[in-house]
């Protein structure tokens, strides 16, 4: 049966209304008619929020990379093309050289990459680096047993939407030349190691953010393994080796290529921990995006962040394809069992694995907690090593007597809130509408679910641009000029940030559903509407709930389109208002990270409380 409206017969008039409806009073019968047109009200809705909040405003920005004084013109790309600064030896092949020469340019020792090369270059060695530390922490969590197993799971992802600043606040306190790492290797008679604006603490920083999203996904393909099919794999001969090579691998690793696609994306457009840790000495597209907009260079500005949007949506439509294509319903599948971490005496053959995983833990530590525990030890320690809570108070003396123009701690944390509570009212029904259109089975979902998805492949920084001088510069409209405030422009930003991240946590639920159910509710005359509401959204709630939280803890922590949109307003949040503290004192930067980390942490109990385990992001 299709989901076409038809009855209990199969009978149905010309509307696709069943023949019994005929009888039903006029009343009952246009609301059901207005119930099943409900669905595409949401998504005209959601298509026009989509226009009027992304593309309207990218669009208006990318177009001054063609049209220059009113004149459309190519001449910003092929300056852009043809200078080595941005795209290096590859430059020359844009002017004209042969591709031989260009080869021995780019093997010989005096290669450039260029900006272009060396974003790229960077995002692969991220890349390799968090799928080096996530594929460990899916092994543990899918196939070990343990307390807090799933508090861990759930907290798997809380790097992953840490606020960049922050992390960046975190890195410094951890691998400074005064930071904890050179205080423990000076207490063990060990030279100091210097870290900081080198690529090595960025590819570090990238990994702390992204290794636990390769995890995530990881770990939901890992426990969808049958182990009817491993045991099957053994009683034929194979060896526990074999059985995963041959039977496991091949179910877990196209989620290790979604993470590693995904994580090159992100790392890809990377702007606030390059920034930080880097500089402009190791500068990203991203980070020459912001440098131009800050000078007022909008057309090349744009020429590059369309370069940008290129190659991440290239990656970003190929990950989509390979999802689609490798999506594997969990329904009926028994997983495999999982085994004790802590035995009372563990065999021959368990010893090396729980070696690994205890070197793993190590490095895991100084990665992922050290960054956190170093921040929160030095906002409470003054410069004397001394334990002290005098960064918390600046900050409620701050409060007190603060200048106007100054950053003020309750602001920044009234705001936060504000604004990502309105995020998430807004970014939920938007990811859920579109949820369920990329779901079903049509022509062209392939291009709706790109369209859809990308925001994850455009610069922050053009969004925000493209907001503050149209939303809120004001656009004119048959003679009306509709304006909005920065805060309404922020929230929107958030909102457009966070949604694809609630169509990839509810997406998987509703394309694993047992379509029985869904043809039976339409059999016995429920609206198309009214099965969303009654049957599909309850089954999948863990992923709405898991969605909710995503939208939330992306709003407090954005930075990019908030530090364009919050200028020059008294709208800034608190990763701005840690960027202004850090360029001034560390202690009270930390002190607010800390407090930043709490309210981002606490929005990921709602995951473990309400929504328990959900697969996809």
């Amino acid at each position: 049966m299709s989901d076409a409206s038809r009855g209990a017969d199969g009978a149905t008039d010309a509307d696709g209304a069943p023949d019994s409806d005929r009888s039903r009073p006029l009343r009952d019968r246009v609301a059901d008619r207005l119930r099943g047109r409900l669905l595409t009200a949401l998504a005209v809705v959601t298509s026009a929020v989509l226009v009027a909040a992304f593309y309207y405003p990218v669009g208006t920005v990318l177009i001054e990379a063609v049209v220059v004084d009113g004149v459309p013109t190519l001449a910003v790309f092929a300056e852009v093309f043809r200078d080595p600064f941005y795209f290096g030896e590859f430059a020359r092949l844009f002017s004209g050289e042969s591709p031989l020469a260009v080869a021995r340019a780019l093997l010989g020792p005096d290669r450039r990459l260029g900006i272009v090369g060396f974003t790229a270059y960077q995002a692969a060695l991220s890349t390799v680096a968090s799928v080096a530390l996530g594929l460990p922490a899916a092994y543990l969590l899918a196939r070990f047993e343990f307390p807090g197993r799933r508090t861990l799971r759930s907290l798997t992802i809380v790097p992953f939407v840490l606020p960049s600043i922050m992390v960046a606040v975190g890195f410094v306190a951890t691998f400074g030349d005064n930071g904890t790492l050179n205080g423990l290797l000076g207490l063990l008679g060990l030279p100091p190691v210097d870290l900081l604006f080198t690529l090595e603490a960025i590819v570090i920083a990238h990994a702390f953010y992204n290794a636990p999203l390769v995890a995530r996904v990881t770990t939901a393909a890992w426990e969808s393994v049958d182990a009817s099919a491993v045991e099957t794999a053994r009683s034929l001969g194979a060896g526990s080796v074999r059985a995963f090579f041959d039977v496991v691998a091949p179910q877990v690793y196209p989620a290790v290529l979604t993470g590693a696609a995904l994580t090159f994306v992100f790392t890809f457009g990377t702007f606030p921990i390059v920034l930080a840790l880097g500089g402009f000495e190791l500068a990203t597209v991203e980070v020459f995006v912001y440098r131009l907009v800050r000078d007022l260079s909008y057309a090349e500005a744009a020429a590059l962040a369309i370069v940008e949007l290129v190659i991440s949506l290239g990656v970003l439509l190929a990950y989509l394809r390979y999802e689609a294509r490798n999506t594997v319903s969990s329904r009926g599948v028994r997983p495999l069992p999982r085994k004790s971490l802590f035995p009372g005496a563990p065999t021959a053959r368990e010893v090396l694995p729980r070696l690994g995983l205890a070197a793993y833990a190590v490095v895991a530590g100084l990665v992922f907690v050290a960054p956190i525990a170093s921040m929160t030890l030095a906002s409470v320690t003054g410069g004397d090593g001394a334990l002290t809570l005098d960064h918390y108070r600046f900050l409620v003396d701050r409060q007190r007597t603060g200048a106007a123009f100054q950053v003020r701690p309750w602001p920044a944390i009234r705001n936060s809130l504000t604004f990502a509570s309105a995020a998430t009212l807004l970014a939920l029904p938007m990811g859920v509408v579109v949820a369920v259109l990329t779901t079903r089975r049509y022509r062209g979902r392939k291009l709706v679910d790109a369209a859809a998805m990308a925001p994850l492949a455009v610069s922050g920084i053009i969004v925000g641009l493209g907001l503050l001088r149209g939303l809120v510069f004001g656009v004119e409209i048959a003679g009306w000029r509709f304006a909005a405030t920065g805060a309404v422009a922020i929230v929107v930003a958030h909102a457009v940030a966070g949604y694809p991240f609630v169509v990839r946590t509810v997406a998987p639920g509703l394309e694993g559903l047992d379509r029985s159910l869904i043809e039976s509710a339409r059999a016995l005359g429920a609206s198309r509407a009214r099965v969303i509401r009654d049957v599909e959204l309850p089954l999948v709630w863990p992923g709405v709930v898991a969605g909710a939280a995503f939208a939330f803890a992306i709003s407090i922590g954005e930075f990019t389109a908030t530090v364009v949109l919050a200028t020059g307003a008294d709208a800034y949040t608190m990763p701005v208002a840690i960027e202004r503290f850090i360029g001034r004192r560390l202690g009270p930067a930390t002190a607010m990270g800390v407090v930043l980390l709490v309210v981002t942490g606490l929005s990921f109990v709602v995951i473990e409380r309400l929504g328990g385990e959900t697969r996809g992001l």
